[in-house]
């Protein structure tokens, strides 16, 4: 095992489906040590010159998790989703090594029941929170978000027409549409924080926060 693997930001990843090899290949390009598990000979073969380590292994088995170092990782994902057996049974099996941190997905309500139930820390639904955050972008005006709730979510939109060339001491969207522009951004162009003096131009595109729906409502503006 080499020096970095045992670094704070060393992280297992076991399940190398599509989920699985794109978080880890994420995590590779953020400087994280990962050390990627599979059981299946094709996939370890297929990830092998992309990511730092990648064994062929079953992860149900606390001992074999052992032996790989396993329990000299604080962090570990398990990104299983064709069996819910072997997902439940790699986290029992991560939770009685002692990993401090265990991330599970789960692909139903049950699945993650049962997750928890066995000690994942953090449980996750990588389809469902990627279909519900698409479906918003294909039916709003929204650019991107990201929900930190049921009451706050900050946005990328674009300038809504109705308010084109106005300064924002103005337009007050706190008090109109419940909603707070953090900052605005021209085509080539740095990001600007924004003041009551900043006026909208029609190329901009505003950060915006506030609840969802408000949000939502102010993108919509015509």
């Amino acid at each position: 095992m080499s020096d970095r693997d045992n670094e704070p930001g060393g992280i297992v990843v076991v399940g190398l489906g599509r989920f699985g090899g794109h978080l880890a290949g994420a995590l590779i390009r953020l400087d994280h040590e990962v050390l990627a598990i599979d059981r299946n000979a094709d996939l370890v073969q297929r990830w092998s010159d992309q990511l730092d380590r990648v064994a062929q292994a079953d992860a149900t088995d606390e001992d074999t998790l052992r032996q790989l170092g396993v329990a000299e990782f604080r962090r570990a994902v398990v990104a299983i989703g064709a069996s819910v057996e072997a997902s439940v049974l790699t986290v029992l099996a991560l939770v009685e090594l002692g990993v401090p941190q265990v991330w599970a997905r789960a692909t139903s309500a049950k699945h993650a029941k049962i997750l928890a139930s066995v000690g994942a820390h953090h449980v996750i639904f990588p389809e469902a929170e990627t279909g519900e955050h698409v479906a918003h972008l294909i039916v709003t005006r929204m650019l991107n978000f990201i929900e930190f709730g049921d009451d706050f979510a900050l946005a990328k939109v674009r300038v809504p027409r109705a308010l084109v060339g106005k300064p924002l001491a103005q337009v007050r969207p706190v008090d109109r549409y419940g909603v707070r522009v953090l900052g605005a951004k021209l085509p080539g162009e740095p990001f600007e924080y924004a003041s009551d003096t900043t006026v909208l131009s029609p190329d901009s595109i505003l950060v915006v926060e506030g609840s969802l729906e408000q949000v939502q409502r102010f993108a919509a503006l015509t």
